[in-house]
């Protein structure tokens, strides 16, 4: 089982809020059980699979985020979620 990790930059204008958090829970909730998400901000981490994790960290326009996958298909999910990340969510 593989375990990769990414830093990445926070582009959309209004950060991790409510909508890009569900996107990114949405995306994640389709995976395999046997593949485990984590995003993490200045040293706390947040399961992906959780809104209210992910928007408690407070990630805003700018900042950096720690992206981290491990288990099944670890390298195609790691550049479908941090596509995702660099697009803005769909919203910049």
């Amino acid at each position: 089982m593989s375990e990769l990790t990414r830093e990445l930059t926070v582009v959309n204008q209004r950060g991790l809020h409510a909508r890009a958090s569900a996107k990114f829970v949405s995306a994640v909730s389709e995976l395999s059980e046997a593949t485990k998400v984590t995003v993490a901000k200045d040293g706390t981490a947040a399961a992906g699979g959780s809104i209210l994790g992910l928007m408690m960290l407070g990630a805003a326009k700018g900042d950096t985020i720690v992206l981290t996958v491990s288990g099944e298909n670890a390298e195609i999910v790691m550049a479908q979620l941090s596509a995702m990340i660099e697009d803005g969510f769909g919203e910049t």
